[in-house]
């Protein structure tokens, strides 16, 4: 289990455009398709990262909390697959179901949205506004596996929050920490 940081993308940052496969639906989606009214959370995860496995509670509750508040939800998996079976298109799908997504779980084959996000590890979390300008990256919470500190969500709920409620936010924000992207 690797400590990777985000690397931060300076907030500001317009959206990376995409076009990925959904591996829940087999349809390709933009950012522009799953884009939200009010901001769009793009999380970066994959299926056997233990980060990912510990919040995966909180990002289901977050999903579920904030889609009706105008907040378009999307993951994306882009761990090479040669070395990580485990993270393929036909597992991504089985996880999903296993977990209930009601956002779509994208491959990122090429993984060239993942270097346009200048994502680092998972989970990494991006929160866009209505201009899909970056509003907030780092972490879920303080929380670890093993830490003994309980799931809240709290600073990325907070920033969804200030965001939905037009609230300003403070620029300083605290990285996520997980295992790193799995790169070819």
């Amino acid at each position: 289990m690797s400590n990777t940081p985000s690397n931060m993308l300076p907030l500001g940052t317009l959206a990376p455009q995409f076009r990925l496969k959904d591996t829940n639906s087999n349809f390709h989606y933009s950012f522009e398709d799953l884009k939200g009214k009010k901001g769009t959370l793009v999380i970066f995860i994959c299926n056997h990262c233990p980060f990912v496995i510990h919040v995966l509670p909180e990002i289901l509750m977050i999903a579920s909390d904030y889609k009706v508040q105008g907040i378009g939800i999307i993951s994306i998996s882009s761990n090479d697959i040669e070395k990580y079976p485990q993270d393929n298109p036909e597992m991504m799908s089985e996880f999903a179901f296993k977990h209930s997504f009601d956002f779509p779980y994208l491959y990122d084959e090429s993984q060239e949205v993942a270097k346009s996000f200048d994502a680092a590890c998972t989970p990494d979390f991006y929160l866009f506004d209505s201009q899909d300008k970056l509003f907030y990256r780092g972490q879920l919470d303080d929380s670890r596996p093993g830490n003994g500190i309980p799931l809240s969500g709290s600073d990325l709920r907070n920033a969804i929050d200030a965001l939905v409620y037009n609230r300003s936010f403070p620029e300083l924000q605290k990285p996520s920490l997980g295992c790193n992207i799995k790169w070819k």
